[in-house]
């Protein structure tokens, strides 16, 4: 299957996002799946593609024509798609995708995983949709969806196929349902 990893192009101050991008990247290259990301060849989102190019997968970057005019694209990725700006890279990005994965990213990541959540909650998108919520990163985001159906403007039938995973280990379990 095409996972679609959203993340951020920083590397943030925390080892353990590096740690886990690499266990994640080496995992889907051995699996036999294929990564679709950003493209870009910095921080968080470098260290993945990377890791799923050495355990021997497929990497499919998708890079708005801005990034690549600044240099950004990671060279030496199976495939390289240019797209004229962010909504048609969101757009190839998800038409790529069979599932979809948050890693902990910035404004970026949570603007990408928001358009995914909802498609899900609509019934546009068949496919899971998973915050990977390492260290507890996405649980206030995990308490705002709880919230919205406590208080009635979602239900659990509408977030059945959002999911969050502490571990890569959760993530293989979600993938192989």
């Amino acid at each position: 299957m095409n996972i679609t990893v959203y993340l951020g192009a920083n590397e943030g101050n925390d080892n353990r996002l590096r740690e886990a991008v690499q266990a994640l990247g080496h995992w889907v290259g051995e699996s036999g799946n294929a990564l679709v990301y950003g493209g870009s060849k910095t921080g968080l989102m470098g260290e993945l593609a990377k890791a799923v190019l050495e355990a021997g997968g497929k990497v499919t970057g998708v890079e708005p024509q801005f990034f690549m005019d600044a240099g950004f694209q990671y060279n030496g990725l199976t495939e390289l798609i240019v797209t004229k700006d962010m909504s048609e890279r969101k757009a190839k990005m998800i038409a790529l995708g069979d599932a979809f994965i948050a890693f902990p990213g910035g404004t970026g990541t949570l603007e990408e995983i928001s358009e995914i959540i909802s498609k899900v909650a609509l019934n546009q998108l068949n496919a899971p949709c998973i915050l990977y919520n390492l260290n507890g990163y996405y649980d206030d985001l995990k308490h705002l969806l709880s919230l919205m159906i406590e208080k009635g403007l979602s239900s659990a039938e509408r977030q059945k196929g959002i999911f969050f995973a502490e571990t890569l280990e959760e993530i293989k379990d979600i993938l192989g349902k």
